[in-house]
């Protein structure tokens, strides 16, 4: 039986089973178990700049992913569900995981998240992502990359695979990792607040160190 036999939906798993979170706040760009993450971004002629990163562990010792977010200048962890401003997710991952269920896992989450009202009334567009998924080999990495105006941009990889439109979108699909319902609170709240730090100040918290081990 293969890996991505055993781990069919590592999202959904995520989502149902403990995990313990490793935070890491970066001071500029950085390096987690061997996946780096650059210090900016530049997208559509925005400069995004790097907050915080996390490892995330299946039954404590399988390493699940790693993830990073990016906001745009000036922006808060408060603005990141609340505001039109740039965002920035990555997910770089240690597991083979199909397409599919990439929106299986999502839906279930964003259904938890959302009313049904607006989950209907974003059901064309989540139709829409949840085509454009991929099959991924441990170390891809997918990123959403939000711009106002510019809609939400899904890549593999660094390579752009299409574009959802809508703050209303981005605003609800973000929250699978970072709303009140995430896969998993302590991812939520270490990339936003960086253990625990006010999430109102992400770019005045202390630096942590720069590497962290598995």
């Amino acid at each position: 039986m293969n890996r991505k036999t055993t781990i069919r939906s590592l999202g959904a798993l995520i989502a149902a089973l403990c995990i313990t979170v490793l935070p890491l706040r970066p001071s500029a760009a950085a390096d987690l178990e061997g996946v780096h993450f650059a210090e900016q971004i530049r997208s559509s002629n925005v400069t995004l700049q790097l907050t915080c990163v996390g490892l995330l562990r299946y039954k404590l010792f399988i390493k699940a992913y790693v993830a990073a977010l990016y906001l745009g200048d000036g922006a808060t962890a408060g603005d990141v569900l609340s505001a039109d401003v740039p965002k920035r997710l990555e997910l770089s991952y240690f597991w083979s995981i199909s397409g599919a269920d990439f929106g299986k896992a999502g839906q279930q989450i964003l259904a938890q998240n959302v009313d049904a009202g607006t989950l209907a009334a974003l059901r064309p567009r989540l139709d829409q992502i949840n085509a454009l998924y991929r099959d991924v080999k441990p170390g891809d990495r997918y990123s959403l990359t939000y711009i106002p105006g510019a809609g939400t941009e899904l890549a593999l990889n660094d390579r752009r695979i299409g574009v959802i439109d809508g703050a209303d979108f981005s605003a609800a699909y973000f929250r699978i990792w970072l709303g009140a319902h995430p896969i998993d609170d302590r991812l939520r709240d270490q990339l936003l607040g960086c253990a625990g730090r006010d999430t109102g100040a992400v770019g005045a918290a202390r630096p942590a160190s720069p590497r962290v081990g598995g």
